[in-house]
């Protein structure tokens, strides 16, 4: 496994979640930009998170890496409701197409091996190395490359 900037439990956390959220932007000069964000099913192999879908190729998240390789991305969930113990890892990073094999969509019998493959960059996580209140604070560990 190559250096990270997430600790092992996050990392053994990221290996038991199965829906993210990602969010894209491309790049329009004249007019706003509406940023995307969707559901998305994900693997990560301790390096690189790994999103693809059943049309991936059609996808706004696909069409707007292509012109704007930023990306962030949500895992999170909650561990318990009573006491709210939320917890989850925001992450900041580049993305690139891929082709891969034995990744997550392999077991739905779709043919389509193409990946949106992004580094972490930057992230912020709760309620997974530390309790996600301190004090009656909100605890949130950082890091970046």
């Amino acid at each position: 496994m190559a250096d990270t900037i997430l600790s092992q439990n996050e990392i053994d956390y990221l290996n038991t979640q199965r829906i993210a959220r990602i969010a894209t932007v491309s790049i329009i000069s004249d007019r706003p930009i509406q940023p995307d964000v969707v559901p998305v099913g994900f693997d990560f192999d301790g390096e690189y998170i790994y999103v693809s879908g059943m049309n991936i190729l059609k996808s706004t998240k696909y069409k707007n890496i292509l012109k704007n390789r930023n990306v962030a991305v949500v895992i999170d969930d909650l561990k318990t409701v009573d006491p709210w113990d939320p917890r989850g890892i925001r992450i900041y990073g580049d993305a690139d197409v891929v082709t891969r094999r034995g990744g997550y969509m392999d077991p739905s019998g779709h043919s389509e091996h193409t990946y949106i493959r992004i580094r972490p960059i930057k992230k912020w996580s709760w309620g997974i190395d530390e309790p996600v209140f301190t004090d009656g604070k909100f605890n949130v560990k950082r890091a970046h490359t």
